[in-house]
């Protein structure tokens, strides 16, 4: 087996103090064969052993972690969160219908809803409303930020004409511009997102080669306790999803996301602009999500 190889190489390069890791794995066919007609993603290209481990660029990542998130009094960021996953709930009955056991995503978002105690009566009103709302549509708008930064804002509207200016003005008073091309820098993967409290950096690669994952992360959620996000291919969710269940690890959500491709690295100021933009981003009352590339410079 390559992991115990793994294991060792990764002892040697990682650094004695590690705030936070990202780490790409090799491909999973590359521990264990794939099954016979097995789709291979296209993301699948590193080498054998390859682990992208870089001290600097990972104290970056975990700083911006910290900076980004909702300020403010927790209920105030509680409520902006709940209001969120009511959007959420919103997109996803109109794409799958109200019936999670036949509707995947609206069940992966009903699960974030538990992790984060949204209260049940919260949750069901949301998907009452949503049967009831009146048409909208779903948009991702793409935008350059302070710094050179890229950004996804995805946006659900029943007027996009009057959501796109809106933002366009929004992004203009905080140093931001709309700018086609962002999306080309992100790529849409599964993610499911686990406690990382006594987790080590090793068990975490073990972890991820056992459930078959490509890439897992270090992070923090907004109250900094520490996640261990495992990235994989779409199609590989639901398997990646329930085998770090069997696993014995909890799961706080599952869901598709835009990963950064690459990462603009920004200075002390530029987080400052950047992180004030996208709260007032977050803020606006038509934002779903707002995805980022955003790197701290060490």
């Amino acid at each position: 087996m390559a992991a115990p190889a793994l294991l060792r190489a990764l002892r040697t390069l990682r650094p004695p103090a590690l705030a936070a890791a990202s780490i790409r794995l090799p491909a999973p066919d590359s521990v264990l064969p794939p099954a016979s007609g097995a789709p291979c993603p296209v993301w699948r290209t590193v080498p054998v052993r390859t682990l992208l481990l870089s001290s600097a660029s990972c104290a970056g990542h975990n700083k911006w972690s910290k900076v980004k998130h909702i300020k403010g009094p927790k209920d105030e960021a509680r409520g902006k969160m709940f209001n969120k996953f009511g959007m959420l709930i919103k997109m996803a009955v109109k794409e799958g219908g109200s019936n999670p056991d036949l509707n995947l995503n609206l069940a992966h978002i009903l699960e974030q809803c538990r992790s984060k105690n949204m209260p049940k009566a919260s949750v069901d009103a949301a998907i009452k409303s949503a049967e009831k709302a009146k048409p909208v549509s779903q948009h991702m708008y793409e935008a350059r930020g302070p710094g050179g930064c890229l950004l996804l804002i995805e946006v659900l509207t029943d007027n996009n004409t009057r959501t796109q200016q809106d933002v366009r003005r929004l992004l203009t008073k905080k140093g931001g511009m709309l700018s086609d091309g962002a999306r080309h820098s992100f790529n849409k993967r599964g993610v499911v997102v686990v406690p990382g409290q006594d987790v080590s950096t090793e068990r975490a690669l073990e972890l991820a080669i056992e459930a078959g994952a490509e890439d897992v992360q270090e992070t923090e959620d907004e109250e900094e306790k520490p996640l261990l996000q495992f990235i994989c291919d779409m199609t590989e969710l639901n398997k990646v999803r329930a085998s770090l269940k069997e696993l014995g690890m909890q799961i706080m959500s599952a869901g598709l996301e835009y990963v950064p491709r690459n990462h603009s690295s920004l200075d002390e100021e530029q987080l400052d602009a950047a992180s004030t933009l996208i709260e007032a981003l977050t803020d606006f009352p038509e934002v779903v999500r707002v995805w980022d590339n955003i790197e701290a410079h060490s």
